[in-house]
C-alpha cells in the first residue's frame, strides 16, 4: 500500500456546507441568517443576552472585592533552594539574598518581595534573607542548622 492509496472509510467524512452559493445549495441568498437585523450582519455576538430574561451574571449576587494595595510575592519553596545549592547555582556558603535568588534564575522577578514556603526536602545549612516566610519554612531552616531572616515582617503578612 502506498500513501496515495490511503483513504477514509466511506461515510467517515462529510463535505462542509458552503453558505451563500446559490439557490440550489439549500443555503443560498441569505445563507440561513434570515432577513435584516443585528443577527444577520457579520461580526455580531450577543453574549450574555438571554432574550430579555434577567441574565445569569445579574441574577447572581456580587461577592468579594480586590484589595487595592495588595502585595504580590514571588514564591520559592525550600526544596527548590536545596536543589539549586546542590547544583551549584546558589552559593551555600554566602548568605542567600533575594538578589542572589533572582541572579540564579530561581525567581524571575522579585515583585513586592520573595516569600519562602516549606515545600520539599531541606537539609542544607543556609543563611537566607527574604521579605517573607511561612512559620514551617522558618522551622525547617532552623532545624537544618541555618537561619532564615525575614527583612520586612509587616509586608509578609
Amino acid at each position: 500500500m502506498k500513501l496515495h492509496e490511503l483513504s477514509d472509510n466511506p461515510g467517515a467524512t462529510k463535505k462542509r456546507m458552503r453558505i451563500g452559493r446559490g439557490p440550489g445549495s439549500g443555503k443560498g441568498k441569505m445563507g440561513g441568517r434570515g432577513i435584516k437585523g443585528q443577527k444577520s450582519r457579520s461580526g455580531v455576538a450577543i453574549n450574555g443576552y438571554e432574550g430579555g430574561q434577567m441574565p445569569l451574571y445579574q441574577r447572581l449576587p456580587k461577592r468579594g472585592f480586590n484589595k487595592p494595595n495588595r502585595k504580590a510575592f514571588a514564591v520559592v519553596n525550600l526544596g527548590l533552594i536545596q536543589k539549586f545549592v546542590e547544583a551549584g547555582k546558589l552559593d551555600g556558603a554566602a548568605a542567600i539574598t533575594e538578589d542572589a535568588l533572582v541572579a540564579s534564575g530561581l525567581v524571575r522577578r522579585k515583585l513586592d518581595g520573595i516569600r519562602v514556603l516549606a515545600k520539599g526536602d531541606f537539609n542544607a545549612k543556609l543563611n537566607i534573607e527574604v521579605t517573607g516566610a511561612s512559620k514551617s519554612a522558618v522551622e525547617a531552616v532552623e532545624k537544618a542548622g541555618g537561619s532564615l531572616k525575614v527583612t520586612n515582617a509587616a509586608a509578609a503578612e
